[in-house]
């Protein structure tokens, strides 16, 4: 999907604790599954979410264009997208 997500749907995105350790952990370690994303949530934030909670999170973090997915059999990857954030960074600190 190549179209930008609204700055609102980012802000909303990111204003979510949960939502911000998703990231973080995708930045940390890109391409992960549901399964890895709740372990790791578990294991290293001690964020006690059900998959169903987690599944929910990545919805929203993938409408607002912060996450891809891409399917590989049975399996579904979630890849942290950087795009939203920069463009958000760059109307106020480019510099002209």
């Amino acid at each position: 999907m190549s179209t930008v997500a609204e700055p609102g749907d980012v802000f909303k995105a990111l204003a979510d604790p949960t939502r911000r350790a998703i990231l973080d952990e995708l930045a940390d370690r890109d391409g992960q599954t549901l399964f890895e994303i709740c372990s790791r949530l578990t294991m290293k934030h001690r964020l006690a979410s059900s998959r169903q909670a987690v599944s929910q999170h990545l919805d929203v973090l993938e409408a607002a264009g912060l996450i891809s997915t891409r399917r590989d059999g049975r399996y579904k990857f979630h890849h942290l997208n950087r795009e939203p954030l920069r463009h958000l960074t760059d109307r106020w600190l480019e510099e002209e």
